[in-house]
């Protein structure tokens, strides 16, 4: 009896222990477990309910998948909202492009594999780890998890990107990076860092600076690690130190808290702290009330702390030569007098000055200028104004006047800045950077500005009765010409313009002739050509002119009424595959444009897999050419100069003149001809796809990178989204490649023989004042212009796309009517 009381009591225990087990097993795997094989669809809304689209953790208060980015969709997590204001906590691959509406997403034993039909041949894993995936989950916690089995092999919350939420920690080996807006969450411009720093351990830091804005810790602790409880606190934990709390939160929610955070029976609360586009780091709430799959209801955002209460102090909040100030409570970036925006549109690039700072006269200086009209400079002051992190070269004690007139006599000063406490004077260089404005800066800047000065006033004045009596004279003899030429002027109008009519019906009737005998109609619409006709005017394709990324080029001529009309056919070999009617109406928008420096589109062909283009003969070949030919046989200074601007204006129409705004993609001296009055003509416009909105971007394929890296801007390389600043960097290439004579990656480093880049070289020259090395040898070469036009070259190559100028300024640029200011480096 006592042996059977006993296997009783064995068999109880071992229940007992059975069901604690199946009670942790049910805590570790949710009940909303994704298995092998299960996907999603980026053509789908994400719906309650609905595992199309999204996967929902078990409060329905969070969810997985694809989400609305720029022109197409990214894979992320999102706290769910009723509202339209979704709040994304999460992003895979932040910086790849925007996927199609052709993507899906499949859970394998790889893990999460992702496929768009549009662009990818194979799949790519976006989560994964060394061990096979046997399931997955989306934790109430809003960490998305795979399983082996039970155990946890990877998860979202050791690979933040701009947020932490409640339960999660952010490590040494971790960072939190801002997005780079409330609608496009790909990295930003401002970081979170935890190091192993005895000076500044947790900071926030502009993207490639070491200079922390916000630092909360004392210097000498070292944490290892910054969490986020589901209370709303955040806090810092190391092994050698003791807990040291950031924010405590008094009003938090007093449920229970599982370690998965499992806690939303009654409703409570998401915590979430962020980094922020603006770059200031922020925790904020989100009240939830009787949630379940079919009726979620989340609250916006709610803001419970914030590191910083002024946006201003954020370092690189704006760029150069331009400050921060808080207007109407928004932080806005503004230009300072004489200066202007570099891109409107993005007033956080920056700013440039509107005037030289050529010939500088200094207060002290009575030299008798050579000309009528000098440039002098006078001092404007500004109250509470500093600027953090610019190139300090002065720093005295000096009374307010002495401050300002010392910056006035100093060549070499932009802007000097006085402190009232300590009676401090700070002078400093061009650019000016982290300009901040505010009552809570207790400091007068001086900034140095330039203004015309009339040297005729140095002599006596006349009185004020003489020049009364010189305007009545002058009126009088204004009044007696005018009134004995008005009917002279009307009779030679009359005539004039009756001449001009008739010369423009006869120029008009001859150009409808010759269209005519080319087989065009009087709208100038674009000739489709028969195969059979193009091979016969060709001679079966036998004389090839060139060959690109899409096929040869052959010269041809068409016999029309007796003449011979001579032509360039390109046959199309990797043309991407579209269909008929897509590249008729591609080809009829590119035969829509007409400019003096683009190459004329005259027609076209399509039969079964041919394609071919019909564009004008140019005699003279290409800019490239002249580049690879002799340097005695060099194009002359001014000649060089002339075919840059008449590519700049070929540019500017194909961006923002023509009907059909288009990025030429492939822009470089190969692509730019010379007729045979030696015009430059840009050439190949249009295989890019065709902006039909202005705010639109394209990508373009991989062997179109490769083919162009010699031209191509950073963001090609990057595989990121592409806009017309692509062909701004490609100008840039093209007109130093003129001026230089030399073609970009052909310049070898002295003494190493090592290859750089051609824009990397002329920016070294530029900074050591040895310009003249880029046209050594060369005579009548325009010094001035030669500067002007290096400027322009290394704005138009910046690495960053917002730095770079619009083609429109460009242009006036390169004509002297905009003064360029000195480029960053590239």
């Amino acid at each position: 009896m006592a042996f059977s009381k006993r296997i009783l009591v064995i068999i109880l225990e071992k229940l007992f222990v059975i069901l604690i087990l199946i009670n942790v097993e049910a805590q570790t795997i949710p009940s909303n477990i994704i298995k092998l094989g299960s996907s999603l669809s980026s053509n789908f809304t994400c719906n309650i309910g609905s595992r199309s689209s999204c996967w929902f953790s078990h409060s329905g208060l969070f969810a997985f998948g694809f989400y609305p980015q720029a022109n197409g969709s990214a894979v992320g997590i999102w706290i769910v909202n009723q509202t339209d204001q979704t709040t994304i906590v999460w992003t895979a691959n932040r910086d790849d492009p925007p996927l199609s509406s052709m993507a899906t997403l499949e859970l394998t034993e790889q893990g999460l594999e992702l496929t768009d039909n549009s662009t990818m041949t194979e799949s790519k894993v976006i989560a994964g780890a060394e061990n096979e995936a046997t399931s997955a989950a989306l934790l109430d916690s809003g960490n998305f998890v795979l399983y082996l089995n039970r155990s946890i092999i990877w998860e979202s919350f050791q690979l933040p990107t701009d947020t932490i939420l409640g339960g999660q920690n952010l490590s040494q080996s971790q960072k939190l990076e801002s997005s780079v807006s409330t609608t496009d969450h790909s990295s930003g411009k401002f970081r979170l860092v935890l190091q192993p720093s005895n000076t500044i351990n947790l900071g926030l830091f502009p993207v490639n600076s070491s200079a922390a804005y916000w630092a909360p810790v004392p210097s000498g602790r070292i944490y290892s690690q910054l969490s986020l409880d589901f209370e709303g606190s955040l806090f810092l934990t190391g092994s050698d130190t003791d807990e040291d709390m950031i924010f405590v939160n008094g009003s938090s929610s007093s449920s229970s808290s599982s370690a998965d955070g499992s806690r939303w029976k009654n409703g409570s609360v998401i915590y979430r702290a962020t980094l922020d586009a603006d770059g200031v780091f922020r925790l904020y709430s989100h009240h939830s009330h009787n949630v379940s799959l079919k009726n979620n209801t989340v609250s916006n955002a709610v803001v419970e702390w914030s590191a910083l209460d002024n946006e201003c102090m954020v370092d690189g909040i704006c760029g150069m030569n331009s400050y921060c100030e808080i207007q109407r409570e928004k932080a806005d970036c503004y230009c300072y007098p004489g200066y202007a925006f570099i891109n409107p549109m993005t007033r956080s690039t920056g700013c440039y000055r509107k005037f030289t700072a050529d010939g500088c006269i200094t207060g002290n200086d009575s030299r008798e200028p050579a000309s009528s009209v000098i440039s002098s400079y006078n001092i404007t002051p500004f109250e509470n104004m500093s600027w953090y992190d610019s190139d300090t070269y002065s720093d005295v004690l000096k009374e307010k006047k002495a401050c300002s007139n010392s910056c006035l006599d100093d060549c070499n000063c932009w802007a000097a800045l006085h402190t009232d406490s300590n009676k401090r004077c700070r002078k400093y260089k061009f650019p000016l950077k982290n300009g901040k404005r505010g009552s809570f800066i207790s400091a007068t800047a001086f900034l140095k500005m330039v203004h015309l000065v009339n040297s005729s006033t140095k002599t006596p004045a006349a009185t004020k009765s003489d020049a009364t009596e010189a305007r009545k004279s002058t009126i009088l003899i204004i009044l007696g010409s005018s009134l004995g030429s008005i009917a002279f002027l009307c009779s030679l109008l009359a005539i004039s313009g009756f001449l001009l009519y008739k010369q423009r019906v006869h120029r008009y009737n001859k150009l409808l002739m010759e269209n005519s005998k080319l087989g065009f109609g009087v709208d100038f619409g674009l000739h489709v050509f028969s195969y059979n006709e193009l091979e016969e005017a060709t001679e079966g394709f036998n004389d090839e002119l060139g060959r690109g990324l899409f096929g040869a080029v052959y010269k041809g001529n068409l016999l029309y009424s007796g003449q011979n009309k001579a032509i360039a056919v390109k046959r199309l070999e990797k043309f991407v595959e579209e269909g008929i009617r897509e590249f008729r109406a591609e080809m009829s928008a590119i035969g829509m444009t007409h400019h003096r420096n683009l190459v004329q589109l005259l027609g076209f062909c399509i039969e079964e897999s041919k394609m071919l283009l019909v564009y004008e003969f140019l005699s003279n070949g290409s800019l490239a050419d002249l580049l690879c030919k002799d340097t005695t046989n060099r194009p002359s200074w001014k000649d060089r100069v002339r075919y840059v601007q008449e590519v700049a204006k070929g540019v500017l129409y194909l961006h923002e003149e023509c009907a059909v705004h288009i990025i030429h993609g492939n822009l470089k001296s190969q692509n730019i001809l010379l007729d045979e009055s030696w015009t430059a003509k840009i050439s190949d416009f249009g295989f890019a796809r065709l902006l039909l909105m202005p705010s639109q971007q394209f990508r373009m394929s991989k062997a179109l990178v490769e083919e162009r890296s010699r031209y191509s801007a950073p963001e090609w390389q990057k595989n990121a989204l592409i806009s017309v600043k692509a062909d701004v960097f490609s100008f840039g290439v093209v007109l130093l490649e003129t001026i230089c004579f030399k073609r970009n990656k052909d310049v070898k480093v002295s003494g190493e023989g090592e290859e750089m880049f051609l824009y990397r070289w002329v920016y070294n020259c530029y900074k050591a004042g040895e310009l003249l090395k880029l046209v050594e040898g060369e005579r009548n070469v325009d010094s001035r212009t030669l500067e002007r036009l290096v400027r322009v070259g290394l704005w138009c190559t910046q690495d960053d796309p917002d730095l770079r100028p619009a083609m429109k300024t460009v242009i006036l640029m390169l004509e002297g009517t905009v003064d360029v200011p000195s480029p960053l480096a590239t």
